[in-house]
């Protein structure tokens, strides 16, 4: 069992920044993937970024390399996205989730089986 709690959303002006954080709790999590997904209304759940949990290897998706970063603190227990240059499409509900590392397939949505509540963040331009 993983448990996910996230905070950090907010409001933001175009081109600032804003940090996320996902505390994570798990006897062991050696063996799971972390990541952030967003999602807008009407819209499927966008994969933005994973982390391997031991090994601190990433992968991002096109829309947010170059600005976001994802980053995780083992010892505490502690996941993390950096989002930089913000942009008003940037606008969604961002969400922490963890996953069993089986297979490749990290940005599909229902490899997840852990996710947190969801925060809201909101770019204004």
């Amino acid at each position: 069992q993983v448990h996910l709690v996230e905070s950090g959303g907010g409001l933001v002006q175009a081109g600032g920044s804003l940090k996320l954080s996902c505390a994570v709790s798990g006897r062991d999590l050696n063996n799971y993937q972390t990541g952030w997904f967003r999602q807008t209304p009407g819209k499927e759940r966008e994969f933005i970024a994973v982390i391997n949990w031991s090994r601190g290897t990433t992968s991002y998706a096109d829309s947010v390399k170059g600005r976001f970063t994802i980053s995780r603190d083992v010892a505490e227990n502690m996941l993390y996205l950096t989002m930089n240059s913000l942009k008003a499409e940037d606008t969604a509900v961002y969400y922490c989730a963890a996953r069993v590392t089986v297979g490749s397939a990290y940005y599909d949505t229902y490899q997840y089986n852990y996710w947190s509540q969801g925060t809201q963040v909101t770019v204004s331009s």
